[in-house]
């Protein structure tokens, strides 16, 4: 497992990255210190590929740096894009970026990382559809359903098995319901909801998971669209209020997972280097 390196760090790692960047251009002195010149290196290196230069050496800018292939990888031009689109300094966009995102967006075997919420399965099949269902007939429905398949339906939370695992509940919960199954599980680096798919401007939850499916890039997209569509976390984040915003995206886990000191010290971090330049605000 790729250990992901930082400003402060020293070890071997460091020095192994400190010699590939020198392979790629760079000129550091090989000791072990990820410092401000190798910060600086890492950074013109994913400059020059067009990864997220954030100046952090993840699994993405490693890999790239041992010759991987970047083409379903979140690129630099997409957060930049984005801090236009939501009209905030483009180091807001690291910040948020960097805290919110799981990191990866896909699993080693392609599928875009996942997680399916059994209780909102049962909410979406216990939710009125059409004109003239009826909201008792379609309530007790999925109330059996929940009693036969409480793996997959359920009004608790719960039943995760993670990694490639949750495509497998997934698949078993389309064939309950392909829709509803869609909608009820999250997908992407950001974890986006299939079931904001119409409140996100797709045309159907087969089209955002189809977006979802394509890349990182369309994965940011849609987490872009999550905040653009949501007046009160949009404010939030122009205004920097990010206990304000981390409540909201993270719900009241917020506070024992510092999601709000996270996201101030990596504004701050990144609002001082070349990257918090060509702010849109």
């Amino acid at each position: 497992m790729t250990t992901t390196l930082r400003h402060g760090d020293r070890s071997q790692a460091v020095l192994i990255l400190q010699k590939n960047l020198n392979r790629n251009g760079a000129k550091l002195v090989p000791d072990g210190h990820y410092g401000d010149a190798t910060e600086t290196a890492v950074r013109a290196y994913q400059v020059k590929v067009g990864l997220v230069a954030d100046g952090v050496a993840g699994t993405k800018t490693q890999a790239s740096l041992a010759g991987g292939d970047c083409a379903q990888l979140l690129r630099n031009s997409d957060l930049v894009v984005a801090a236009e689109r939501l009209d905030v300094p483009l180091a807001s966009i690291y910040a948020v970026n960097e805290v919110e995102s799981k990191g990866k967006g896909f699993l080693d075997n392609g599928k875009p990382v996942i997680l399916f919420e059994r209780h909102v399965m049962y909410r979406q099949l216990a939710k009125v559809r059409h004109t003239g269902d009826d909201p008792a007939e379609i309530k007790r429905h999925a109330d059996e359903l929940a009693a036969t398949n409480p793996a997959l339906v359920n009004p608790k939370a719960g039943g995760y098995i993670g990694g490639t695992a949750e495509h497998q509940r997934l698949a078993m919960a389309r064939l309950i319901d392909d829709t509803a199954a869609l909608e009820s599980a999250s997908w992407g680096a950001f974890q986006i909801m299939g079931c904001h798919w119409e409140r996100l401007g797709y045309a159907s939850v087969h089209d955002f998971v189809a977006a979802m499916s394509a890349g990182e890039s369309q994965q940011f997209d849609a987490f872009t669209r999550f905040i653009e569509t949501d007046p009160v976390l949009h404010k939030a984040l122009k205004a920097r209020k990010w206990a304000e915003f981390a409540r909201i995206y993270n719900g009241p886990d917020y506070l024992r997972n510092l999601y709000d000191t996270k996201l101030q010290r990596a504004y701050e971090r990144h609002a001082g280097c070349e990257c918090g330049q060509g702010v849109a605000a």
